[in-house]
């Protein structure tokens, strides 16, 4: 698909930035999501350099945290990752017809219904509670099917896994031989804060009952427990966050590059007189006369009503032209009005393009404005944007209109 304008078409006065024309060529898309598949790759090596000789695995749940499950996971795999871990049975088969040599387990569980898809996408389940165990057996009985899982320890998220006394239990079925069991694993509660006395808890907890797992690699840190230590690293090590560029170490810099880059369209440029406000309930109020720039996004695509602004609060900021311009105004579901009278006239028209993440717009500071953490702002960027992939092993350059995700049998969400 040609998405390039003819420039001896088009009078200068309109020509529009790549971007846009790119979001102009699908006539759904309301701005451009850039994924930038070469520095998710770069992320990842350099979390394996710091987990040596550990392996280090690729957590692409959530379609990839928003980013795209099946781009990223084949993208990781050609860069040299073996394993990979999703939610549901539903991803798994995503990222195995993205990735067919690669090891996937599956985070919520084993149900009996789903054996089968589990061993028909070879696919691991991390096991939590006893009746999954069960379950499991069975399946394994019956079908003959050696696939293998993972054991989910519960050392203090108190979420899923099972408890300490419940893993010791099956210790007699691991020191006899032909269990089955490929991982056995714990889940850091508090790893992005460096000095919290949970995970000196967790580890020792988690450090004697793996080490009852004879010959079981063992597996503890997630993002943030990457930089915790070696000790925290044992055999496998697990980013998700810190590969699609979210900082695993807020009490420090961002040791991670970012990944996404986000532009929506500028629909219309109006004049605000001083007195008047701008948007629903009429919180904010012009000081002087106003340019105001509609952009076309909103909480429905995923910039959430947190970052308004109004008389006494200052919201998130956009960047347009090469400088960042305030949101004036509620955060509506389809657009945000943003002020740009500072901006010369001449610099901003109907069509350009603002920056709502990147030019120095982080997803963490975004993150910031919206009252949450990065991994809602990037998990809920919405399906009206145009996807362009970059780098790593991505098809092509051009805008490619969302695909919706495949059905998923059946699993309970974390």
């Amino acid at each position: 698909m040609n998405i390039a304008s003819d420039p001896k078409s088009i009078p200068p006065s309109t020509l529009l930035s790549p971007e846009a024309n790119q979001a102009a060529a699908l006539a759904a898309a309301t701005g451009v999501l850039t994924v930038d598949l070469d520095a998710i790759v770069a992320n990842w090596r350099k979390l394996e350099k710091t987990s040596v000789p550990a392996e280090c695995a690729g957590v692409v749940k959530a379609d990839a945290y928003g980013c795209g499950a099946e781009q990223v996971a084949r993208a990781l795999a050609n860069a040299g990752c073996k394993t990979f871990f999703v939610a549901t049975l539903g991803e798994a088969r995503v990222v195995r017809s993205a990735v067919p040599a690669a090891t996937i387990y599956t985070l919520d569980g084993f149900f009996q219904n789903t054996g089968d898809t589990y061993a028909a996408i070879d696919c691991k389940p991390v096991i939590g509670d006893l009746n999954e165990l069960a379950e499991w057996d069975v399946f394994c009985r019956r079908s003959g099917w050696s696939g293998g899982a993972a054991i989910h320890i519960d050392t203090g998220m108190n979420r899923l896994g099972l408890t300490v006394a419940e893993a010791q239990g099956i210790i007699p079925r691991i020191n006899a031989g032909d269990h089955g069991i490929t991982l056995v694993m714990s889940h850091l509660a508090s790893a992005e804060l460096l000095n919290n006395p949970a995970n000196a808890r967790q580890l020792t907890a988690f450090r004697e009952i793996a080490s009852l797992f004879s010959g079981v690699p063992a597996s503890l840190s997630n993002s943030s427990g990457v930089f915790l230590g070696a000790q925290f690293q044992f055999d496998l090590m697990r980013p998700g966050a810190a590969l699609y560029g979210i900082n695993p170490t807020p009490e420090s810099d961002n040791p991670m590059q970012p990944v996404v880059d986000l532009k929506a369209r500028i629909v219309q440029i109006r004049n605000v007189e001083r007195g008047e406000t701008v948007g629903y309930g009429g919180t904010w109020t012009a000081r002087r006369p106003t340019r105001i720039a509609i952009v076309s996004a909103g909480y429905a695509d995923g910039y959430f009503r947190a970052a308004s602004a109004n008389d006494g609060t200052r919201g998130a900021e956009v960047v347009v032209a090469g400088k960042r311009c305030p949101i004036a105004g509620r955060v509506s579901m389809d657009l945000i009005a943003v002020d740009v009278t500072d901006l010369e006239r001449n610099a901003v028209r109907r069509g350009h393009m603002a920056t709502l993440i990147g030019e120095g717009i982080t997803v963490d500071e975004l993150a910031h404005h919206f009252g949450t953490i990065g991994y809602e702002v990037l998990t809920s960027l919405g399906k009206r944007y145009a996807r362009i992939y970059k780098g790593g092993d991505a098809p092509a350059k051009e805008a490619s209109a969302p695909v919706p995700a495949a059905a998923d049998p059946a699993a309970p969400s974390n």
